[in-house]
């Protein structure tokens, strides 16, 4: 199932428990058809699924900037690249 149910969509979803999780909720098969996660609308609309459903915007809010890394990636791989796009984002939304 490991390549079947690989990372695909904004944020990567993974594994076939999450597939059918995010399918669910956005009333997709993506058990059977994990390629959906491919297209750019399915691929944004699982970002979304997976940003709401662990709670981030609450996150995010807060500015628990280190908690969101380790909720969506669960290590610290390119930290410093996504603390500097966070900081931009920061400026241009203020």
């Amino acid at each position: 199932d490991g390549q079947k149910y690989r990372g695909r969509g904004l944020i990567q979803i993974t594994g076939r428990a999450n597939y059918a999780e995010c399918g669910e909720a956005l009333g997709l098969d993506l058990v059977n058809h994990p390629e959906l996660l491919e297209k750019p609308q399915h691929a944004c609309m699982s970002a979304a699924w997976f940003w709401s459903s662990r709670g981030l915007n609450t996150l995010a809010d807060a500015g628990k900037f280190d908690t969101i890394t380790r909720r969506i990636n669960g290590g610290q791989n390119g930290v410093a690249d996504r603390r500097a796009l966070y900081a931009r984002a920061l400026k241009v939304l203020a």
